[in-house]
């Protein structure tokens, strides 16, 4: 539980650093950042899977390049959600999103090391 909690806030403290990185995303607080990455945790779980299944034949010609549109459309749908976090086009939806999967890679593979 406490791991969990720690990624939760780990997510959305990466959600910030991608606010002050890239323009054109901006988050108003740290509580806004806690709901955008629940709110993009849902939708990764929940919505993701049935797009992906949909999209599959365009996926395999594009030989998996459409996955980086389906994040990216994702996490401006995400942003839609949330009041107080706002993405300013498609260029930088398209940066927080690969920047935002790095970055959960990143704490998923150090969740291993939180020795709670």
């Amino acid at each position: 539980m406490i791991r969990t909690l720690i990624k939760w806030a780990l997510f959305a403290l990466a959600l910030i650093l991608i606010a002050k990185i890239v323009p054109g995303i901006a988050i108003s607080g740290f509580v806004t950042a806690l709901i955008a990455a629940l709110v993009i945790g849902l939708v990764n779980i929940l919505i993701k899977p049935i797009i992906t299944i949909l999209t599959l034949p365009i996926n395999i010609l594009t030989l998996g390049l459409f996955t980086l549109v389906i994040n990216m459309a994702l996490f401006a749908l995400s942003a839609y959600f949330v009041p107080g976090f706002h993405i300013g086009g498609i260029i930088p939806a398209l940066i927080g999103s690969i920047l935002f999967s790095i970055l959960s890679m990143i704490i998923n593979a150090s969740g291993k090391l939180i020795p709670v």
